[in-house]
């Protein structure tokens, strides 16, 4: 039998899964220090909780690309496409929670969709959403969050923000009326050109002059002052207002690495206000690394009975930030170890001395395959193993324990007590 990873996902080394623990953890972090508080929800949900029209919706290329399967029971199931679906369900059943409500999570989801460099089948994202929260503020939170994130990545980024109140505006004004379709068309710019989303606009049945007059505002360089004299649909001037005022908060906060992108649509259908992407400015991914925005209608919906609840939320993508990391040369930890503990004839007090530094928080590895003392040397540094504690007879009749250090070579002899001072 021939070995094979299924199609689209893919083992991580031990390198790798280290550096990903790295950005989980950053990310994680920071929610946290924001107020967020964690949660989880399942890989599996009911396939009609997925396909949903006020979720994803059936127009969606996320549904079109999800895992369908059937338990034994015959009941349709799905792999997770997302998280922000399995929230919505997720805050409909438990409707007692305190609003506004600040949630985290990090996980795996799945998509049967095209693989390219940093987009797989199965891959990892971290989500922070805000329920319960009307105003561009909470806009400006989820933002600052995402601003925060990706400068201690080192990332060199631009956020892009639009609305999709703009767009209806836009839309309507142009007589298109199937808003749902155009949306994900247009969200297609970057990736077809305009060509490609006017074929698509087309072949939906669009006129020549519908087209044309949805490009005439599509323009390079419009800005949010310039749409002012254009929009005169009440909803897309209220989408202008809202950009304005947030912008006006990001400002004040000195979030600078922002820009209005009139092209941003964002393919899911719940999206109902702003829409938000970030992109890296440099390097392999050209996709974005994260991105979100304003679900205000969905929550509400799966509660029913005419309920609102306003959410937004930013989606961190795990596996494309890994790739630019990886890129960037970022692989040199190959195990958490900071410290091989070696012993020379001396297993048993040395065993006693790897607890002790791991008592005191020393990652803390043995050398339990009882090589000599250079192959030992060897291992820790192919593994990128920062120290090496030699522990010989006469280290113990001395009281003193040897340690090296494999970035500079220096030797030191140190009681037990100096050693756990100096890794700690």
């Amino acid at each position: 039998m021939e070995l094979q990873n299924a199609k689209g996902v893919r083992d991580l080394l031990p390198e790798e899964k280290i550096l990903k623990n790295q950005i989980v953890g950053t990310i994680t972090k920071t929610f946290e220090l924001y107020g967020f508080a964690p949660f989880e929800t399942p890989i599996l949900e009911r396939y009609e909780t997925l396909a949903a029209k006020f979720a994803a919706g059936t127009e969606s290329d996320a549904l079109k690309e999800t895992f369908k399967l059937e338990d034994q029971g015959g009941r349709r199931l799905g792999l997770r496409f997302e998280f922000t679906t399995s929230l919505g369900r997720f805050a409909a059943q438990n409707q007692a929670l305190k609003m506004p409500l600040k949630l985290y999570q990090a996980g795996n989801v799945f998509r049967d969709g095209p693989i390219k460099l940093g987009r797989e089948r199965e891959f990892w994202q971290a989500d922070a959403d805000i329920l319960g929260a009307a105003s561009m503020l909470a806009e400006t939170e989820i933002i600052a969050l995402l601003d925060d994130i990706l400068k201690q990545l080192k990332f060199n980024f631009v956020i892009k923000l639009n609305s999709r109140k703009i767009l209806n505006g836009i839309l309507k004004q142009s007589g298109i009326k199937e808003i749902k379709e155009a949306l994900i068309a247009i969200d297609k710019l970057d990736k077809v050109g305009k060509n490609g989303v006017a074929q698509e606009l087309k072949q939906k049945g669009y006129t020549k002059q519908q087209i044309d007059e949805l490009f005439s505002f599509l323009t390079k360089g419009v800005t949010l002052a310039s749409l002012q004299k254009k929009v005169t649909d009440e909803e897309g001037k209220q989408g202008i207002a809202e950009l304005e005022e947030l912008f006006s908060y990001l400002k004040e906060i000195d979030v600078k690495e922002v820009e209005f992108d009139l092209s941003l649509a964002r393919g899911q259908a719940y999206y109902t206000g702003t829409v938000i992407e970030a992109y890296l400015k440099e390097g392999a991914i050209t996709s974005s690394i994260a991105s979100g925005g304003r679900y205000d209608n969905m929550i509400g919906s799966f509660m029913g009975g005419g309920r609102e609840c306003p959410a937004v939320g930013i989606s961190f993508g795990i596996t494309p930030i890994l790739e630019q990391m990886k890129s960037q040369n970022k692989l040199d930890k190959k195990t958490p170890a900071k410290v091989l503990v070696i012993p020379i004839n001396t297993i048993n007090e040395s065993l006693k001395i790897v607890q002790e530094l791991r008592q005191n928080c020393i990652n803390s590895d043995f050398a339990s395959a009882k090589k000599g003392v250079s192959k030992n040397l060897e291992y820790a540094n192919a593994l990128g193993i920062q120290y090496v504690v030699i522990i010989g007879e006469d280290e113990l009749k001395k009281k003193k324990i040897l340690l090296k250090d494999m970035v500079s070579g220096t030797e030191q002899l140190l009681s037990l007590k100096e050693l756990v001072k100096k890794l700690s």
